[in-house]
């Protein structure tokens, strides 16, 4: 080669050798850059989700103390609200630790299809890195917790049916038991990996059944199995009788207020995010409470005559129970029509259904949770489309998405979870009643059970 030419060229090939090398590390620059501005993406959106998640958290929490207290407290007589206030205290210390010690490792860890195992106990293994088979942009432990208040109120909310006439001492052993034959067997199940009625990370040859906010898990377990406790115990002292009426609706009202507020932390909440799924179960939750409250107010008024207030909070109730199952799989209008629905459904419950077979449900949780959570489970197989849930898929949707199969897989949800409740429930208040002694006397139902079991009382004479 010509020493010239090479002297020529020499130039314009050092530009480009340069010129590629600026591009290069231009490029690595912004590629660098780019992979740093997803991670504070990821970061901001772990942080606002995380945020959210808390919130509702606390929003769930604050149902069971003192949304329930006061809903419950003031149903009951004035010598035994003091007593549903230390049964929810200690059910929400009592649940908490076992939560802890093993129940969040029975309820999420992966075992077999209808229990987890130990993998998680003392919660070990949950802190801020997320679990991606359940919420990829929370911290695991922000997941553990929100469950937690799930965990909470289930058994808080058994507690109406069997007022004024169960043993302090003995529902603190029976309610242990509870929770590890009964509910954690069915969150597993029901929200576990691996769970036989879980949709989504559940077995190939388990039910896909969907329930967005546990109207299985918490309400038709709960309701079913107050239940079976009401129907064991027996009837009140006296019951029926003109004494048998709520001493304050005052704070009954403010209770359903702060439950129906509480509960889009329960369902919105549940969405496990920020985003446009936890606006659509806020919305078809809000949908759901007006109008069960308003089906349940004109049916009192036809009936009776006259709306009442307790008619128009336990319908509000109803409500905001048949659309848990389903508030993140549902339209608005949807969740209007369960609404609708439910309230006429659990006032049915609540009035005549009670009245014909004379159990002794002090304050009906077998009638707004029991078979409104049964009702909400089958309308969600009705009800569910991937427009709103985009998870469904072509598969899981309702009816209104052309999968009538559906509605079967939410009946069998309902079926294993009321066999469970039942045979469960039996079982242990057996046991527990003939070690312990599950009922009060006559004596100590006329004293109250707030003096029989805590020795104190709520109101005293000026």
């Amino acid at each position: 080669m010509d020493f010239c030419n090479v002297r020529k060229w020499f130039p314009l090939l050092l530009l480009f050798v340069c010129s590629a090398g600026a591009a290069f590390a231009q490029t690595a620059d912004v590629a660098s850059e780019l992979l740093q501005l997803k991670q504070k993406v990821a970061e901001a959106q772990m942080a606002g989700d995380n945020a959210w998640v808390l919130t509702s958290a606390a929003f769930v929490l604050m149902m069971t103390a003192p949304g329930l207290m006061l809903f419950y407290g003031g149903l009951v007589r004035s010598k035994n609200v003091l007593s549903i206030f230390v049964q929810c205290f200690y059910l929400m210390a009592l649940v908490s630790i076992l939560w802890l010690l093993f129940g969040y490792s029975l309820s999420f860890s992966k075992n077999n299809a209808f229990i987890g195992g130990f993998d998680y106990a003392f919660l070990k293994g949950v802190g801020g890195a997320p679990n991606t088979t359940y919420a990829a942009t929370l911290p695991h432990q922000t997941f553990m917790f929100f469950q937690l208040m799930f965990a909470i109120i289930t058994p808080c909310l058994m507690i109406g049916a069997f007022a004024e006439r169960f043993r302090f001492k003995a529902l603190a052993v029976f309610m242990l038991f509870w929770m590890v034959v009964v509910y954690f067997p069915l969150a597993h199940m029901v929200w576990g990996e691996g769970g036989f009625l879980n949709a989504f990370v559940g077995p190939e040859n388990g039910v896909k059944a969907l329930d967005f906010a546990g109207g299985t898990v918490v309400h038709i377990s709960s309701g079913i199995s107050a239940l079976v406790c009401a129907i064991y115990l027996g009837k009140r002292s006296g019951y029926p009788g003109p004494q048998f009426v709520p001493h304050n609706l005052v704070l009954s009202a403010i209770g359903a207020g702060l439950l129906w507020m509480g509960w889009f932390g329960f369902n919105a909440g549940s969405a496990l995010g920020s985003g446009a799924l936890a606006s659509a179960a806020f919305t078809s939750t809000h949908m759901s409470a007006a109008g069960a409250t308003m089906t349940w107010l004109l049916a009192e008024w036809a009936f009776r005559g006259k709306p009442s207030l307790l008619g128009g909070i336990s319908g509000a109730v109803a409500g905001l129970v048949a659309v848990t199952p389903a508030a993140g799989f549902v339209s608005p209008v949807s969740g209007l029509i369960i609404g609708l629905i439910a309230g006429l459904f659990c006032w049915f419950a609540c009035t005549k259904i009670k009245a014909t077979f004379k159990y002794d449900d002090s304050l009906d949780v077998f009638g707004v949770h029991g078979m409104g959570g049964m009702l909400g489970a089958i309308l969600t197989g009705v009800f569910a489309t991937k427009d709103v849930n985009s998870a469904l898929g072509d598969t899981l949707g309702g009816v209104v998405d052309g999968n009538h199969g559906q509605v079967l897989n939410q009946a069998i949800a309902v079926g294993i979870t009321v066999a469970l409740s039942v045979v469960g429930t039996v079982v242990i208040l057996f046991v527990v009643d003939k070690v312990i002694g599950a009922k009060a006397t006559v004596d100590e139902q006329e004293v109250g059970m707030d003096i029989a079991d805590s020795g104190e009382s709520a109101y005293h004479p000026a």
